[in-house]
C-alpha cells in the first residue's frame, strides 16, 4: 500500500488551489475592506463626548460601553469624518429611537 497517510491519526488537508492563500488570509483581507465599527464608534465618542444626546446622561470610562452610536439617517455605511451622521445614545434611548418607527407603523394599521 502506497498511501502515505495510512495509519496516521491526523486529518488530510486539501491542497490550496487557485490563489495559494488560506481561507484565514482571505477572511482577514475582507475584514480590512469593511468599515470598522470600533473606529467610527471611538471617533463619535471623541467628537460628541461621553453623554447621551437624548436624555443627557453622562458616562465615564468604566461605563462607556452603555453608549451606542446611532446613525441619524439610518445608513450604517455613511460615516463622515466630522461625525454629522452620528449621535451617541445610551442603550435605553437607542432602543427607544428604533422602536418608535415600529410602534408608528403598528398604530397606522386599520
Amino acid at each position: 500500500m502506497s498511501n502515505s497517510n495510512k495509519g496516521r491519526n491526523r486529518p488530510i488537508r486539501p491542497e490550496k488551489k487557485g490563489t495559494g492563500r488560506s481561507v484565514g488570509d482571505i477572511i482577514r483581507g475582507l475584514r480590512k475592506e469593511l468599515p470598522s465599527e470600533d473606529s467610527y464608534r471611538e471617533r463619535s465618542l471623541k467628537i460628541h463626548g461621553l453623554i447621551c444626546a437624548k436624555c443627557g446622561r453622562e458616562f465615564d470610562d468604566k461605563d462607556r460601553r452603555l453608549l451606542t452610536v446611532h446613525h441619524k439617517d439610518g445608513d450604517h455605511s455613511y460615516n463622515p469624518p466630522d461625525g454629522s451622521n452620528w449621535e451617541n445614545l445610551c442603550v435605553d434611548c437607542h432602543e427607544d429611537e428604533h422602536s418608535r418607527g415600529i410602534l408608528a407603523d403598528y398604530l397606522k394599521k386599520p
